[in-house]
């Protein structure tokens, strides 16, 4: 290598740039001076000779050295001289060399950065020019803590490069990377797991973080290396040894649990899971109540976890190949550890019982697979049972008004226990429900004085029998009379003895969770109706002191409405009555905090309209509470529609517009209670719809926030399509000449879905509307589409393809509605116009759905004008443009057959040609 002295050849200037603090110039410069080096044939090299000999002090130089020489090797070792890879091998041992001398070692992520660099020149040449890639290293470190440190994470970074198992290699990386072990495990890994042996045995007690290391990498190898050579009384024994030493018993907890995970033959699995069992236990590690540390524990029952799982697999091994002694002596290993299991699932500590859950769970899938169960058995369900039950339990730190991370873990780990919940119940739903029912029954007689953890947990438990005892469409009162007594029972006591008045919203909230779980309860036994819809209605419900509880509660309530309704006539009224203060429009010049949320009034409205829709009144008695329903709504519409134009404040007008949309959806909501049953007119609310839509079409030619109000109307107008019929028809043209005013993209992608449903609806009632609309609705999506937009904006591109397919799809629900007079009465000028843009669609853009589209519309329209009888001169546009793109679109390079639409679209091409076939034949031939 030809440089004088590196000091002079690398950029001094540049170098500056590398540190933190460095001003933007300097670190521009760096940058580019990073790429230079790393793109240069040779000038890498100062780098390699700067770290070989320890030029520079600053660690960020040295970082930075081993930047390059790291793309060097990743990206262009295969174009280096065979001296300049010689040069990098050197250059790496000089460099640990230099680490064996140095009294301190490398900042960690110096050593991380050089561990990184051996491991990808190992990958890169140990098969080939550096067989004697561990051999170079453990003869130059011995054991020499700095060397050690280093060794131990280049065998960790070539873990992360050949084995990782969650890092996704390319199929020649896959094969070259089995290679690699194949070869390690005949040379070099029986010298490598002797290595681990001393560094263990040597600083266990100098050096902790050396052995925590050392324990790590065994973890990691033991997957793919001889078990033996780790599995033995040597290697074990020294393992467990280092169980008991405070610095290094979480590390070998983990190293521990890699080797019990380790594949093997089931029954030499059973034999050394109970050997390292025995020896834990006589060691004292089983008795988990006199042991303090958490963190350890939490490893220790991550371990315990690893080895009952591995006995369940042995055991099913076994069993199914029919050795049955063999299989008894492993279900006696596994059924020996449920007390411990015990121990660790009640700990108080989650963590510690999350880790134990698993073993839990196949444990129980285990006894579900025996023919009969044995006293003992029956015995650990129970007490799992009574485990999972306390373990449900909140604890008095928990925050339910502000939820964190701490609140969502616990939420994560109930989870888990519910699913242990369900697994008791599909071993033993008799012992559960026993359970269930005894625990409920005991907290409810005493829930005055109980602790709000003890009752929730009470309530929860029924609420989760649900599930745990499933039943077809919630029929949890009828068939099997054993269960059904027991919910029956649990059920009446909930909601007779006054637990809902629990001064707890965690409490509160499960309740009502039950209540509407187990609605169908009060179709069985109705009497207790009117009680649990106080407890909606009031202070424990809809007005709780808390704003999440109430929220919750208004859902609630109109899923019981709704399911009840039949049972609601005698308290239709007193109900509308108690809830007309929560139904009122919150204006925003209001200042007082509303008791729900608009999103929570849906639900509210949603309600008031079932019980007016499926009330037993006569039609002018629900005309006449369903216009009490709405007229408020109207009247405070009118009035905020009417400031809404004078305001100048762009806020304030965003409130105005948001409470006029509230005020729009409300309406909206109450018209999905009408059923084929109960139709409006049945109902005699067409008159108070109709109102409704003339009180709210105004708002379409509001000249301010006008998304926000067309969007809610147009809404209101589906709606009213599904509910009024013909009714709303007198509303659409003038509807429709306000939405297609200056609008948007957005704005006619939006409209033009409503005038596919009405013309797909109403069909030749709408023709003449049809024929109106149809120019203006397509002229105002060509110039849309016309309008110029930059290159780079995607979402501008994107809103433009959309609307592309629905106005392709628009013309489909035409043509498809047997409304040829709609197109055919535009005029030749634009018939040609709008045909061509679906040749257009169907062969110049590449977009597959879009592409379909048009195909189904130029078959279409060759079956309605393709024959004798069809329009003039269209016989020619076929042969001239439709028979073209049949064979231009596949032809396209842009047609990608792997793409399922794509494959759909050339089927529809297909079925173009064969309808032009079908029509012109028989034409020609007549």
């Amino acid at each position: 290598m030809a440089c004088q002295s590196v000091a002079a050849v690398m950029d001094e200037q540049a170098l500056l740039g590398l540190n933190p603090n460095a001003d933007a110039r300097y670190r521009q410069r760096a940058m580019a001076y990073f790429e230079q080096l790393k793109e240069s044939q040779d000038a890498w090299e100062v780098c390699a000779e700067a770290l070989a000999k320890g030029i520079y002090s600053d660690d960020h130089v040295k970082f930075f050295c081993f930047q390059v020489l790291e793309h060097q090797i990743k990206f262009r070792h295969a174009g280096l001289s065979g001296v300049q890879q010689q040069l990098i091998r050197e250059t790496l041992m000089k460099w640990l060399q230099c680490q064996l001398m140095n009294a301190q070692p490398e900042k960690p992520f110096i050593r991380n950065k050089a561990a990184q660099v051996f491991a990808l020149t190992f990958v890169m040449e140990y098969l080939t020019l550096w067989p004697k890639f561990f051999f170079d290293i453990l003869s130059l470190v011995g054991l020499n803590p700095h060397g050690v440190d280093v060794y131990l994470r280049t065998l960790m970074a070539i873990d992360a490069e050949v084995v990782d198992r969650d890092i996704l290699h390319a199929p020649e990386e896959t094969r070259r990377n089995t290679l690699i072990k194949d070869t390690m495990r005949e040379q070099c890994i029986p010298n490598l797991v002797e290595s681990w042996f001393q560094i263990l045995q040597t600083y266990q007690l100098s050096h902790p973080e050396l052995t925590c290391q050392c324990l790590e990498v065994v973890g990691a190898y033991v997957s793919w290396i001889d078990l033996n050579l780790i599995a033995n009384d040597r290697f074990v024994n020294l393992l467990l040894s280092q169980m008991s030493v405070e610095e290094l018993r979480e590390e070998a907890c983990d190293c521990l649990f890699e080797i019990i995970n380790k594949g093997m033959d089931p029954m030499d699995k059973t034999k050394l899971v109970e050997s390292l069992c025995q020896v834990l236990q006589s060691a004292g590690f089983f008795n988990v109540d006199q042991e303090e540390d958490v963190d350890f524990l939490a490893k220790f029952s991550r371990l315990v976890n690893g080895m009952g799982q591995s006995l369940v697999l042995s055991w099913t091994k076994l069993a199914k190949s029919g050795n049955v002694k063999e299989a008894a002596e492993t279900l006696q290993a596994m059924e020996a550890k449920v007390p411990l299991l015990l121990q660790l699932l009640v700990h108080e500590d989650d963590d510690i019982s999350a880790n134990i859950v698993g073993f839990c769970y196949e444990y129980l899938h285990v006894l579900k697979q025996l023919p009969q169960l044995t006293d003992q058995q029956k015995a650990n369900i129970e007490a799992i049972m009574l485990a999972v039950m306390k373990k449900l339990t909140y604890d008095d730190e928990y925050n339910f008004e502000n939820e964190g991370e701490d609140e969502a873990m616990f939420v994560e780990y109930r989870k888990q226990l519910k699913m242990l919940l369900d697994r008791l119940a599909q071993v033993s739903p008799e012992l559960l429900l026993e359970a269930v029912r005894r625990v409920f029954t005991n907290t409810m007689q005493s829930w005055q004085t109980a602790p709000f953890m003890e009752v929730e947990v009470a309530i929860r438990l029924l609420y989760m029998l649900g599930e745990a005892l499933p039943a077809s469409h919630g029929a949890h009162f009828s068939g099997d009379t054993a269960k059904t007594n027991a919910l029956q029972d649990m059920m009446r006591t909930l909601v007779s003895c006054s637990v809902s008045s629990y001064q707890h919203s965690s409490v509160s909230l499960e309740f009502f969770e039950t209540v509407v779980r187990y609605d169908k309860f009060f179709i069985v036994e109705p009497q207790h109706i009117p009680n649990v819809l106080m407890a909606f209605l009031d202070q424990r419900g809809l007005r709780h002191n808390s704003p999440k509880v109430r929220s919750r509660v208004a859902y609630l309530f109109s899923r019981f409405i709704k399911t009840l309704h039949k049972h609601m006539n005698a308290f239709t009224e007193d109900i509308l009555t108690r809830i007309q203060d929560l139904l009122e429009l919150t204006p925003p010049e209001n200042g007082f905090a509303a008791l729900l949320t608009s999103d929570d009034q849906l639900f509210m409205f949603e309600a008031a309209g079932v019980l007016i829709v499926n009330g037993e009144s006569p039609a002018e008695r629900k005309q006449a509470l369903m216009r009490s329903l709405l007229t408020p709504l109207m009247d405070a519409f009118r009035l905020l529609l009417a400031k809404l134009p004078l305001e100048t404040e762009e806020e304030r007008q965003a409130a105005l517009a948001d409470c006029l949309s509230h005020a729009v959806g409300f309406a909206s909501r109450t018209s999905k209670a009408f059923s084929n049953k109960q139709t409006v007119k049945q109902c005699g609310c067409t008159e108070v719809y109709r109102d409704c839509l003339q009180t709210f079409l105004p708002a379409l030619s509001c000249p301010v926030q006008r998304g926000v109000l067309r969007s809610s109307v147009r809404s209101f107008l589906h709606r009213m399509i599904i509910c009024m019929e013909e009714e709303v028809l007198p509303f659409i043209p003038a509807a429709s000449e306000h939405m297609l005013k200056d609008c948007e993209a957005k704005d006619l992608q939006e409209f033009i879905p409503l005038i596919s449903q009405i013309t797909a609806k109403f069909k030749r009632q709408v023709s003449p509307f049809l024929q109106q609309v149809f120019m203006p609705l397509v002229l105002a999506i060509f110039e849309v589409l016309a309008r110029p937009a930059e290159d780079n904006d995607q979402a501008a591109a994107l809103e433009k393809q959309m609307l592309r397919r629905s106005y392709f799809s628009f013309i489909q629900t035409v043509t498809g509605s047997g409304m040829n007079e709609v197109m055919a009465n535009q005029g030749a000028e634009n018939m040609e116009r709008v045909v061509f843009t679906i040749i257009q669609g169907a062969v110049d853009f590449p977009d597959p759905i879009a592409q379909k589209t048009c195909f189904i519309i130029l078959s279409k329209l060759v079956e309605l004008w393709g024959g004798k009888d069809g329009m003039v001169g269209f016989p020619d546009f076929i042969y001239k443009h439709i028979v073209p793109a049949c064979f231009l679109a596949p032809l396209k390079p842009t047609f990608d057959l792997s793409d399922a639409q794509t494959v759909l679209t050339l089927s529809e091409c297909a079925v173009t040609l064969k309808m032009i076939h079908l029509k012109r034949v028989k034409t020609v031939f007549l």
